[in-house]
This record gives C-alpha cells, structure tokens and sequence, in this order.
C-alpha cells in the first residue's frame, strides 16, 4: 500500500508514518470513507473562482494565438486595439464552468478513490481510475467551455450579447447537440490530464518537506501545481488547439478531432512548430494558473478542515 492510500484527512502526516499505518486505523479510514466529502467539491470550487479572475486576460491571448496561429505580440495588438470593454468578455462560462468542473475534478476524484480503494486494487491502478473518471465527468459542462469559445472569437462579437443571450440563441437555432461541439476532444483531453496531474501531484507531495510557516507552505504548493500545470498543459497542446478550432464553428457539418488536427496541420505549413504556436503564452498562463488553483486549494483545505 502506498503512502497515499491512507492519505485523507490529515496532509502534513508524513510518508513514513502513513505507510507504517497499523490495520486499526486502515479500517477506521474505509469506515469513514462511506460518507461523500463535501469539502473536497468546496476547495475546489473556491480555487477555481481564485485562479480565473486573476488568470482570464492571459487565457484570452492564448485563445486568439490558438485560434488564428498568431504571434503573441499580434494577439495582444489585437485585443488592446479591441479594449478593456472586450477583454472580460466571455469571463462568466469559464468562471462557472471552471467553478464547477474543478469542484467535480477534485471532489469527484477523491470520492472515487475512497470507494475503489475498498476493492484493494494497486494504488496507481485506484489513483489512474479515479482520474480518468473524473475527466469524463468534466466533459458533462462541455456547453460553458462551448460558449466561452464562441465568446471570445472576435468573430462573434456582434452574434451574441453575452453569455445567457449565446446560450439561448445556440439552443433556439442549432439545437441542444450545438452545446456538445467538440465534446469528444474534451474527453480525450481530460481523463489524460487528470490521471497524470493526480500521480504527479501525490507523489511530489509525498517528499515535500513539513514546514509551519504558511508562507512556505503554500509557495512549495504553487510550485508543485505550476510545474505539474506546465508539464501537462504542453503535453495536450495540440488538443485544445483542434478543440478551439472544432468548438469556434457554428453550425454545419461536425467535425473529429482526427480531421480538424491533420487540417490545421496542413494549414499552418506542414510544420509542428506552428500547430504548437502559442504553447510559450499557454506553458506561462498553466504555470500560474495551476500554481495559484494548487496553492489555494490547499490552503481552503487547511481552513475547512
């Protein structure tokens, strides 16, 4: 059993003395485990609300490179020629949708975990599992990441007022399947993505020294989600620049993945480096973004604990 099996309630126990954990207080745990964890849902929801309001104007940047295969500093003239009256544009679907999916991403997590460890499966094979549903449960709010989408091309900007007039007029006009453009994607993304954070972030934690001091504690927090952030972010590139090329068409025929990516590939001259355009701005905005999710959630942790 690993360190993390037994890992629950109290963050600052060390790996030593969770593994040499005797039966009594193994059986303690799983006993607990019947019962949901509320809090769990809760850091993550506070994190997430924390990370997008300082984040949003890095992610918009990245969206227009993404979008159109532009250098940063063409995204940026782009958006300062549009102005601040533009620049939240699109703010509130990722600020529920990420108030929400990271909620189910972190609560979600957990809750799967406390119940397949019940079936004394391997620790990674539990910890994979748990992430990879979570993931598919993410990609049930697909229409919020849709919207922002749709929100934050430039081409739409006369299309739709905000975000409940987008929602309304997509529903009305295209149907509720519109909502779920590019869902596959998301999945194929997500799942991934969580299996590796998840891993990642318990065993880095495992030998992150103890400290008391709040201040120390949370920049090692910021670090460990930053650098994880980063890694992955990179790592999926390419995936969410065919999710924004799939999910930023309106109407029409509904394309995969497995045509948008040879198509942007081809478009933007054959070259990898172009498909991967952006990834600099992308590999920054993870790097605060996860440090700033990591490191608040740990902290809403301590306090709801």
């Amino acid at each position: 059993m690993s360190a993390f099996d037994t890992k629950i309630k109290n963050v600052d126990i060390t790996c030593k003395q969770e593994a040499n954990m005797n039966s009594h207080d193994v059986g303690q745990y799983k006993s607990k485990s019947l019962y949901p964890e509320w809090r769990e849902f809760a850091c993550g929801c506070g994190a997430a609300f924390i990370n997008i309001t300082i984040t949003y104007p890095i992610n918009k940047l990245i969206f227009r490179q993404m979008l159109h295969g532009v250098k940063v500093h063409s995204a940026f003239r782009e958006l300062h020629h549009e102005g601040l009256r533009y620049l939240y544009r699109g703010i509130l679907p990722p600020l529920l949708q990420k108030s929400v999916t990271l909620s189910v991403m972190f609560g979600v997590y957990e809750e799967a975990k406390r119940t397949l460890m019940r079936t004394h499966l391997n620790s990674f094979v539990v910890r994979a599992l748990s992430g990879l549903i979570a993931g598919s449960v993410e990609a049930v709010f697909t229409p919020l990441e849709r919207i922002q989408t749709l929100l934050q091309d430039s081409t739409y900007h006369h299309n739709f007022r905000n975000t409940f007039h987008a929602f309304k007029v997509i529903g009305f006009r295209y149907g509720l399947k519109e909502y779920y453009r590019g869902a596959h994607t998301i999945l194929l993304r997500n799942g991934p993505a969580n299996v590796c954070f998840f891993i990642a972030r318990e065993e880095i934690q495992c030998y992150m020294p103890y400290t008391e001091s709040v201040i120390s504690r949370t920049l090692l927090q910021f670090i460990c989600g930053a650098t994880i952030g980063a890694c992955i972010s990179s790592l999926f590139y390419p995936l969410n620049v065919a999710k924004v090329a799939i999910q930023s068409q309106l109407g029409g025929e509904y394309k995969t993945l497995f045509t948008v990516l040879p198509n942007i590939y081809r478009e933007r001259g054959s070259k990898l480096r172009y498909v991967y355009r952006g990834v600099h701005a992308n590999c920054t905005r993870s790097f605060l973004s996860w440090g700033v999710m990591n490191a608040a959630y740990e902290n809403l942790k301590k306090i709801i604990y």
